[in-house]
């Protein structure tokens, strides 16, 4: 096994370590005005939707997870089929290890096998060249592509990068990529001056990752021999990263620390265009199987129709409209912040 494949390896036991599904986020400080008399009714067509051209059951999809593995191999094949048989997306771990090891491939494309005609989005690093993220986009038949932005992953990581002069090869990866780009954090939330940098030099698309869920520099820290446990506390919470999206009025995936189907309506209301859910859905996985997770999926979808009649909406259209208030410590933070 490769040194990335190891890697990738570990950090599937490592999440499935510190997997907290009770740990505290900042949708667990934001409020929604309830309507006593909605006048709405549970429907599942209500949370139907379109992504990159092609219709979905649902707003929330398999966010980026793994691959370049054998244990990722059986992964991916699970995930796209529970994500074909509920007809959601699915996002795929990097595949930036595939420039090296072209040999990695089918545990990639298993996905795409699985699920030939759903949403399928590919994901590498912000230094990967543009020839090599197409030539990847082409063997997934990917609908979009993911950059990720892992600074603090990448210090916490022994191996990790140590030059994060990026912009130059995302704008090159813009103007040469033929499907959508999304720009993705990995759980430390999108601050509102990269967003506005990103906007001005063309990108459309963000996923802002905050943080409240996978810790990646717990992970990175946990097989560092250094103790660099203060870096798991410098993330933005995804609620504060989801307002300055808004704020500078981008289309925008909400992700990080999404538990169950309220914190997913909370991240639609707050603007987000679509959610992702990733540990969540890995841990339900590994520990119960795959019919449990679709289960799970199937059963979100339905949760997720009757909050929007709770709410009194019958489509998604103007759930940012929904009054929204914030405890006191959440609030204070977005205030220094505004």
């Amino acid at each position: 096994m490769s040194i990335r494949s190891k890697r990738k390896e570990e950090h599937l036991s490592l999440a499935n370590q510190f997997y907290e599904p009770n740990k505290p986020n900042s949708f667990d400080q934001m409020g929604l005005l309830r309507p006593a008399l909605p006048e709405a009714k549970v429907d599942l067509s209500s949370i139907k939707t379109t992504m990159f051209g092609k219709n979905v059951n649902a707003p929330f999809f398999i966010n980026a997870m793994t691959g370049g593995s054998a244990k990722s191999f059986s992964i991916n094949q699970a995930f796209g089929k529970i994500a074909q048989q509920a007809k959601i997306a699915l996002a795929l771990g990097s595949a930036s290890i595939l420039v090296k090891e072209a040999e990695q491939l089918d545990s990639f494309l298993i996905a795409r096998e699985k699920n030939p005609d759903g949403v399928i989005i590919a994901n590498v690093n912000a230094k990967t060249e543009a020839m090599d993220a197409q030539k990847i986009v082409n063997e997934l038949n990917a609908d979009a592509l993911q950059i990720h932005l892992n600074t603090v992953q990448e210090i916490a990581m022994p191996e990790g990068d140590r030059d994060f002069l990026w912009l130059d090869n995302l704008i090159e990866l813009r103007q040469n990529v033929t499907v959508p780009i999304i720009i993705k954090e990995v759980g430390c939330g999108l601050d509102q001056a990269t967003i506005h940098l990103l906007k001005n030099e063309g990108f459309e698309l963000f996923d802002i990752a905050g943080s409240g869920g996978t810790d990646f520099a717990k992970i990175e820290n946990a097989r560092n021999q250094n103790d660099l446990s203060y870096l798991e506390t410098i993330g933005l919470p995804t609620v504060v990263s989801a307002l300055m999206a808004a704020e500078e009025k981008v289309t925008f995936i909400v992700s990080g620390g999404v538990h169950n189907p309220l914190d997913i309506f909370k991240g639609l209301c707050l603007g987000g265009k679509y959610v992702g859910i990733s540990n969540v859905f890995l841990q339900t996985y590994q520990d119960q199987g795959e019919d449990a997770l679709l289960q799970t999926i199937l059963a979100w979808q339905k949760e997720l129709a009757s909050l929007l009649a709770i709410y009194g909406q019958n489509d998604l259209t103007n759930l940012s409209k929904i009054k929204h208030y914030f405890d006191l410590p959440l609030k204070n933070l977005i205030d220094q912040l505004s």
